[in-house]
């Protein structure tokens, strides 16, 4: 097959939307942004046996590729709208690459989300994938906005992935159901789009957490310059990692990283709404701290020897 067949048969999508002049086979696409709203890109790059184990299916690869570029969107509060993407193959594989492109194109159904370009080349398999999407002017959710004395919630459950991780790669054991269920959670994260644009106007500051919860927060906190205390026991963790040593699954929960949920802080005063719209979307948000006026320095009210400070591509 070749490559311009390729992008012909796996990655062109109709019908194309209105705002969408140009799309995929021009060297370049165009789009329409509506004047009273501001453009939110983001771009993520996954590497076969970095990011995703060896041997994980081409339907998971696509998906999560495209799953953890939305949860950057989903941490701005942006609605997604167009991607590219670049994808580089070690071989011509026609049931990998239709596999790929049906978890690619699930994942942006449901998101809303249109492919308008990208680029095919031969290499060692990694996947770029840029997204763009949109805010009202000046509405954005930046990590940069946390106030002293604001509560910090996290959606969802911590520490799954990096479960199913290990599971993977023989460092932890756990029944088989458990087991099953955090290898789901690492190849089928679920970014909170809604839950993004429903903190606009509520959030201080708000981010996504890709490299692990204290790697993340850190991040959060210098950028606010402010400090946090947690508190251990409001860390949500799932039934399957309740099971295990509260030492190991707060390690997994703490700085394991590849969770895609969303870490935000907000007033108190919102803590009623905020609760109401977890019993509205039955989606967790638990408060695990609060915000304090130490700049930088995060404390907890229970000590992890040899607590790691989170993934790292470099280390």
């Amino acid at each position: 097959m070749h490559e311009f067949d390729l992008i012909q048969h796996y990655f062109t999508w109709t019908p194309t939307p209105a705002e969408v002049r140009v799309s995929v086979g021009d060297d370049a696409a165009i789009v329409q942004v509506a004047p009273d709203e501001e453009l939110i890109i983001s771009v993520d790059t996954l590497v076969n046996g970095v990011h995703f184990p060896l041997d994980t299916p081409a339907h998971a690869i696509g998906y999560k590729a495209l799953a953890v570029n939305l949860s950057d969107l989903a941490a701005i509060g942006a609605k997604p709208r167009w991607l590219t993407q670049a994808l580089t193959l070690p071989k011509l594989d026609q049931d990998w690459l239709a596999d790929f492109a049906h978890g690619l194109k699930e994942l942006a159904h449901q998101a809303g989300i249109f492919l308008i370009g990208g680029d095919t080349t031969r290499g060692p398999l990694s996947i770029t994938i840029q997204v763009m999407g949109t805010t009202p002017k000046q509405q954005a959710l930046l990590r940069s906005g946390a106030q002293v004395g604001d509560l910090i919630f996290v959606s969802g459950y911590l520490g799954d992935a990096a479960t199913g991780l290990a599971v993977i790669q023989e460092r932890l054991s756990l029944p088989t159901e458990d087991a099953n269920y955090c290898r789901e959670r690492l190849n089928y994260p679920s970014p909170r789009l809604e839950l993004g644009v429903w903190l606009r106007g509520r959030a201080n500051s708000c981010m996504d957490i890709s490299d692990g919860l204290v790697a993340d927060l850190k991040h959060l906190l210098t950028s606010s310059q402010v400090g946090a205390k947690l508190y251990h026991q409001s860390i949500p963790l799932s039934p399957a990692l309740q099971k295990l040593d509260l030492s190991v699954a707060l390690g997994f929960a703490l700085t394991g990283g590849d969770d895609y949920e969303l870490l935000f802080t907000a007033p108190k005063k919102l803590l009623a709404e905020i609760e109401n719209y977890q019993l509205v979307s039955q989606l967790s948000l638990k408060c695990i701290g609060e915000i304090t006026s130490k700049t930088s320095e995060l404390s907890m009210d229970y000590e992890l020897v040899n607590l790691p400070d989170g993934y790292n591509h470099f280390q």
